[in-house]
């Protein structure tokens, strides 16, 4: 700071967390501080985390401070965010739910005329089922196309990874769908109940959130997996079936493959 004085630079410098190198002189030390080349530190909530699961993020970081209670489903926009050091884990994630905010309306206010969805939650809840179907971003428009087309007609969504949030609240179940868990009686299993879930089942980003609210122009009504990290789609259940036959036939020459 004496330095700073005598050079008449210490009203310039800014507060941050600085890193030096060992051996850098006290000018090359000042002129980082004078520009306030701080630290920068990352955290990044993947797409649809479920909000516990980006708390559980928020907790593991150890240079924020603070605890943090869990925010309700979708209500954070998934992104890497830059924090400071001492930052309260609070005012990180109410940056998070600020920024959803700020991704949402303008989206909502520009949205496909004739949607079936009531209000901007609406579109948060369908978006992030359309997140947990694909992680693929260019079929994101088309699976919410499939979606918003089966909520036109009356039809149930029977979406798997609505049925896996009834079960384990949205964690990896370690194995495919049991007859008995597509069978279980909640209002976020979409095989047995219409409509849309009581609540988003995940935290959409924005790409969902877009896909859902401008969803691609098609009579698709039906997809399955293709076997190659995408989905095959159908507009008539006739077709579906055929592609549902396929993909059997892939799963069977794949553990054929695997069998001793």
């Amino acid at each position: 700071m004496v330095a700073a004085l005598v050079t008449g630079s210490a009203h310039r410098l800014k507060a941050g967390e600085y890193e030096f190198r060992s051996g850098e002189s006290l000018a090359e030390v000042l002129t980082a501080i004078r520009r306030g080349e701080v630290v920068r530190h990352q955290v990044t909530i993947p797409e649809g985390f479920t909000s516990r699961e980006a708390v559980s993020v928020l907790n593991r970081v150890d240079y924020l401070d603070g605890a943090v209670t869990v925010p309700p489903e979708g209500a954070l926009l998934p992104e890497t965010y830059e924090v400071r050091r001492g930052e309260t884990r609070a005012a990180v994630m109410r940056r998070m739910m600020d920024a959803r905010e700020k991704v949402l309306e303008p989206l909502w206010r520009s949205r496909s005329p004739g949607l079936p969805l009531a209000n901007p939650e609406q579109a948060v809840v369908l978006a992030s089922v359309v997140e947990k179907e694909t992680a693929r971003p260019d079929e994101r428009p088309r699976i919410a196309s499939v979606f918003v087309n089966r909520l036109r007609k009356g039809m149930r969504l029977e979406s798997d990874p609505t049925v896996i949030y009834a079960v384990s609240g949205g964690a990896p179940l370690g194995h495919g769908l049991r007859v008995s868990e597509l069978a279980l009686r909640s209002p976020y299993n979409t095989y047995l109940f219409g409509g849309l879930p009581p609540t988003p089942i995940a935290n959409p980003g924005r790409a969902a959130l877009a896909a859902v609210l401008r969803p691609a122009p098609t009579d698709d009504l039906f997809f399955v997996a293709d076997g190659a990290g995408g989905h095959v789609f159908a507009a008539t259940f006739e077709a579906h079936k055929r592609n549902v036959a396929r993909w059997r036939s892939v799963e069977a020459a794949r553990g054929a493959e695997k069998a001793p």
